[in-house]
This record gives structure tokens, sequence and C-alpha cells, in this order.
């Protein structure tokens, strides 16, 4: 019994430390909202580039930063030690998903599927950046 205690342990050891090296090991950026009652919203994310434009992920709508988005809130972004504001353009499904998951799949590569095993990633909203003037 204490063999199957350990081998469990060490698995789901194993298992959390897979899953903190594939959301954590490349690029994350800290995205900040600010909601309707004035709370702001803190969110470690993902980040991809097409074409020199910067796209986030909001793994589903009920997330607190891509409630602000919808709301009218800019983003700020800090991205490797530099923060700079953003207009959050969420794009149409099926192809702003389809765009937001290429893109990450491109960059992270298997972390992303990992990620893909663990958590449903097929409501996603692809969402494009554009610099805040």
């Amino acid at each position: 019994m204490k063999i199957l205690g350990w081998t469990v342990g060490t698995a789901l050891a194993l298992f959390a430390a897979i899953t903190l090296l594939a959301l954590e090991g490349g690029e994350v950026v800290v995205l900040r909202t600010t909601g309707g009652g004035g709370q702001r919203h803190e969110t470690r994310a993902w980040i991809a580039d097409s074409n020199g434009i910067p796209w986030i992920d909001a793994a589903n709508p009920d997330r607190d930063f891509y409630r602000d988005v919808l709301a009218g809130s800019e983003i700020e972004i800090e991205r490797n030690g530099a923060a700079a504001s953003y207009r959050a353009e969420p794009m149409p499904n099926p192809q702003g998903h389809l765009t937001i998951r290429r893109l990450l799949r491109d960059k992270y590569g298997w972390a992303d599927a990992w990620i893909g095993l663990v958590a449903d990633t097929s409501g996603s909203i692809g969402i494009r950046l554009h610099h805040s003037p």
C-alpha cells in the first residue's frame, strides 16, 4: 500500500511540475485592466505576435480581464519589464479562436499541447491588441 501511495504521490507531483513548467516556461506577460467598480484585475497570460501585432487569449468569457475589455477598459501589458497600454479587440469566432490557437501552438509548442490536454481550450477567444495613443 505504501508503494501505491508513493507512486500516486510521485505521479501527481510530476503532473503538477510539468503543468507549471508548461504555463510559466515560455514568455508570460502581465495583463492589467480595470473593472466597472474601479477594481483592478491582474492576470498572467501567454502572448504571441502576428505580423507585429500582439494577440492574447481569453480561455473563457468569464475571465475578469475579458469582461473588463468588453466593458471598454483599456488593457495594460507588462512585457519584458516594460508596460504599454493597448486597446483590445476580441476577434469573432471561429476565426479569432483559430488564429490565437495557431499562434500559441506555433510559439509555445509542447507547452500549448500539454495545456490543451489539461484544460478545455475549445471556447477560447482571440484578442488582437492595438497600441493606444
